[in-house]
């Protein structure tokens, strides 16, 4: 049985209104995505998408898109990835003084373009130097540092159990691992039972679960097998941003929502598209809309199943 209080998160200092957190997912956790999914509830914290510190310091138009926020988007994770210590230290300086409530560590990303400058997952071959680039940037903040991890770089070298705790032994207040390799990307499925060595690896931190949550169910099934305290979803989110709403309300014991009509699904795609508008232009609004393409296809098959 999941006890009462499974809903609650604490993250070092932050202790977050639900245990479930939205994923950095790449190319649509702009602050219009993050708003609209925060205005259905459930949502303890939203993270953004993948942040170069260099460009963040730069303050290049991309990179301050992505970081873009307001007091309706808290509390705020900052998501940081690369190698260059002094550079993510200063970003993450940066994040502190400008709304971040958390900062987070990228080692998770298993795409070519990130690991192959020894970034995101490629970090996971070297926990020496992972775990020091942790402890350097836990030590140039006040606020908490997280980090995300896959279960290893492959089959043959899971290592999330000994990282996560090294990491926790430095200082970093929680863990995010995804239950994949880096080797799988996201083929395959999502392995609960490696999530569930990481939890029994850490002593005092939360380990938050990440990896083929696509309803409700799933979430409550990866606590159950994992222990995990609290999870993250991301690419169900896109289609369903009801999600965390109704994630939270079965994980608390309440009657769950109805499902959302054609004429909730239609009216959420506006509010998008408003926000899109509001915060970009008309120009870049409407180019930036294209993410909602999820709800879009998903609006349609519930149309099309009528």
């Amino acid at each position: 049985m999941i006890p009462y209080n499974a809903f609650v998160l604490t993250i070092g200092s932050v202790t977050l209104s639900s245990n479930l957190l939205l994923a950095p997912i790449a190319g649509y956790c702009d602050l219009a995505f993050r708003l609209t999914v925060r205005e259905l509830g459930g949502l303890g914290m939203a993270c953004t998408d993948l942040v170069n510190p260099r460009g963040l310091l730069r303050q290049t138009h991309k990179s301050m898109q992505l970081v873009e926020t307001d007091p309706a988007d808290r509390p705020l994770c900052i998501q940081l990835y690369g190698r260059e210590v002094d550079e993510l230290a200063t970003a993450a300086q940066w994040g502190e003084a400008n709304g971040a409530a958390v900062i987070d560590l990228n080692m998770g990303c298993p795409v070519d373009k990130i690991c192959k400058f020894d970034a995101g997952s490629a970090l996971l071959r070297n926990l020496d130097f992972a775990v020091g680039m942790a402890q350097r940037i836990v030590e140039s903040v006040k606020i908490p540092v997280t980090v995300k991890m896959r279960l290893g770089w492959d089959d043959g070298t899971i290592v999330a159990p000994e990282l996560a705790r090294r990491l926790e032994d430095v200082g970093v207040a929680a863990i995010i691992v995804h239950g994949r390799t880096a080797a799988q990307k996201f083929s395959g499925k999502a392995c609960l039972d490696g999530i569930a060595r990481v939890v029994a690896g850490v002593r005092h931190i939360p380990v938050i679960g990440n990896g083929d949550v696509c309803s409700p169910a799933d979430a409550v099934n990866m606590i159950r097998r994992t222990g995990c305290k609290g999870v993250m979803i991301g690419r169900a989110a896109l289609s369903d941003p009801w999600i965390f709403r109704d994630t939270h309300a079965l994980l608390i014991g309440g009657l769950t929502p109805l499902p959302p009509t054609i004429g909730d699904r239609i009216d959420r795609m506006l509010v998008h598209f408003e926000h899109c508008l509001r915060l970009q232009g008309a120009a870049r609004g409407l180019h930036d809309v294209s993410p909602a393409s999820e709800l879009v296809h998903a609006t349609l098959r519930s149309m099309r199943d009528v």
